[in-house]
């Protein structure tokens, strides 16, 4: 018989990209007692690898939980990213309901739909918290509205549609069920959480099962399966059947050897846990997302999200250019081979496959941000390699070439308009609709192919004087829309290696604009800068002014460099065109050629165009 654990409630914290779930869950443990009166604690406690705290953004999806009267709240913290996407899918499974965080000035966005609708579909009750209420232009009012009608847009039940609303200041550690209230602490929400999120459900003495939704790593337990424990009781020791209902062939038995619930920012040790609980398990080796812990009695698999598939490809190779080896400790292609599949431990959204080359693998991720983060991890761990330009992944759908498509939300001063609709017109975007949004901008949304987008952030960002904000998400695959001319721009490639020269650099800055400074090391191939115009151009960056004995007026004047440009990781990854790739160490980020000899690159060219 079913039965309900009053005890017991399991949350997931969902929102668009920085509208303040993580410092929710802050004050949440904070005020639940979880530190100590005097103990230390950092900001955004959840965010625990340094590119997460470094960008402000949730990457992975963190356990915690807390005790409030008695009763016991497993929370998770999600990304906001469509990004990452694949981790927000697969945790809603664990959990009975959601806090949908929106900021009370930018109100519900591109992500919070997003979020939302994933919600909606597996019918989970919803609080909803309006976050920032302290911010000088709040509009709480007007965002209660949005929310609403995103809820009936998405179909919402009339128990979802009825779902509580809750004004907060996660910065401040104060909520209230009324604008008007006094705020003093989180306690609101605490009581908002106990009374609408149903309890977890399940029969005590049936057979154990649980659904593995979020795998962890840890160097001395090997691979740590996180997930809720649907009926039973799972104990330590205890003989079990792994079963995954997307792949049959999966079925083994094996023994739990440790078995751990969350309290606080810590796991626990204990040595059983019934229905309903949010448990983490090491002893079983190769647990996939997807499986399902069962007792041999009846062994029997969960259902289970399909995750999202890949969108983008890029190749990762060894460095072979000229500094090869001179800055990395890892730079073998075994070496970073091992890596990129140990990723996988952990990245369900991930896909890495050998190629014909042995030197190359190719990986393929949810979206450039997705990439990007992997790059960056794998440079700060010491690894020293090469990657091609992103890629996007094609299907065939009923014998039709079909291409990724994102939905694209940008919100633009009204003078930017033109200039963002003309580009994205060019790049096979189409425009959807168009009204005025708050504080004098324009709200746009177009549909555009993801290859469109390839490039675009950073003249973006240049088009909109810094003051535009551009959301995308993932939308389905459509067909093929045709070529589009992504790079209007050529390169700017060194001649001949050595160190660049303010000389050589003052006659180089005419042609266009420098990605380097003097003093850099440079090699022959090496792109060093953007051309104006639309084809490469060899430029001599070392060169030396020849010294005559003949003063000539004004020729002495000392020679300005205009201040050059310092590419970011997706600066680069955006720039590299097709023959282009992108040379990524620990300390520094080349774009070169492939073919770096300036004769055999020109032979190459001119037959591809023969």
């Amino acid at each position: 018989m079913k039965t309900k654990r009053e005890d017991v409630r399991n949350i997931a914290i969902i929102a668009h990209v920085d509208h303040g779930k993580t410092t929710l869950v802050d004050e949440l443990l904070k005020q639940s007692g979880v530190f100590r009166e005097n103990q230390e604690v950092a900001e955004r406690v959840m965010d625990s690898n340094d590119i997460e705290r470094e960008r402000g953004i949730t990457i992975l999806s963190k356990n915690t939980a807390v005790t409030y009267n008695g009763v016991k709240i497993n929370i998770i913290d999600t990304p906001g990213h469509a990004d990452f996407g694949g981790e927000v899918e697969r945790v809603l499974k664990m959990v009975n309901g959601v806090i949908l965080v929106v900021d009370a000035f930018e109100g519900a966005m591109p992500q919070t739909k997003f979020v939302l609708r994933k919600a909606m579909e597996l019918k989970l009750p919803v609080i909803v918290c309006i976050n920032k209420i302290d911010r000088p232009e709040a509009r709480a009012e007007e965002v209660i509205d949005e929310v609403l009608e995103l809820l009936i847009d998405l179909g919402a039940s009339d128990e979802q549609l009825d779902c509580p609303f809750v004004y907060a200041s996660a910065k401040n550690g104060v909520a209230a069920l009324e604008i008007s209230d006094e705020m003093k602490d989180m306690k609101p929400l605490f009581e908002a959480i106990i009374n609408h999120i149903p309890a977890p459900k399940g029969d005590v003495n049936a057979p154990a099962q649980a659904l593995i939704s979020t795998i962890d790593y840890s160097e001395y337990l090997g691979r740590i399966g996180i997930g809720k424990i649907e009926n039973g009781v799972l104990r330590v020791n205890d003989e079990v059947v792994v079963l995954n209902m997307h792949n049959a062939e999966t079925q083994k038995k094996v023994r739990i050897t440790k078995l751990y619930e969350f309290q606080g920012l810590q796991r626990v040790e204990v040595k059983e846990a019934s229905v309903g609980n949010i448990v983490a398990l090491s002893g079983i080796e190769n647990i996939m997302i997807g499986d399902t812990i069962c007792s041999p009695e009846k062994p029997e698999p969960l259902p289970f999200v399909k995750i999202s598939e890949p969108t983008l490809a890029m190749n990762f190779s060894v460095n072979d250019s000229p500094f090869a080896g001179q800055e990395g400790k890892y730079v073998t292609s075994r070496q970073i081979r091992d890596r990129l599949f140990k990723e996988l431990n952990t990245d369900v959204s991930l896909r890495v496959e050998d190629t014909d080359n042995l030197d190359s693998v190719k990986v393929s991720g949810r979206g450039e941000l997705h990439l990007s983060i992997l790059i960056e991890t794998l440079r700060r761990e010491g690894y020293e390699f090469q990657v091609s330009k992103p890629e996007v992944l094609f299907r065939e759908i009923n014998g039709k070439k079909c291409e990724p498509m994102e939905a694209v939300t940008i919100d633009v001063p009204e003078e930017f308009v033109g200039n963002v609709i003309e580009k994205l017109g060019s790049r096979k975007g189409e425009m959807t609709n168009m009204y005025p949004a708050k504080g004098g901008y324009t709200r746009l949304e177009f549909s555009i192919p993801a290859r469109g987008l390839i490039g675009y952030r950073s003249e973006f960002m240049t088009d909109t004087k810094g003051n535009g904000i551009m959301n995308s998400l993932f939308d389905g695959y459509e067909p093929y829309k045709g070529d589009i001319v992504t790079r209007s721009q050529g390169s700017l490639v060194a001649f001949e290696s050595g160190e660049a020269i303010t000389y050589g650099l003052y006659n180089a800055q005419e042609r266009g604009d420098l990605f380097i400074g003097a003093g850099t090391k440079v090699y022959e191939g090496m792109v060093v800068g953007r051309n104006a115009r639309a084809d490469d151009m060899d430029i001599n960056v070392c060169k030396k002014k020849q010294l005559t004995n003949t003063r000539a007026s004004g020729s002495d004047d000392a020679l300005k460099l205009t201040p050059h440009i310092t590419m970011s990781l997706e600066q680069c990854m955006e720039f590299i065109s097709d023959d282009e790739l992108l040379e990524v160490t620990p300390q520094n980020l080349r774009m070169r050629k492939k073919i770096l000899d300036n004769t055999q690159r020109r032979k190459a060219k001119n037959r591809a165009n023969s």
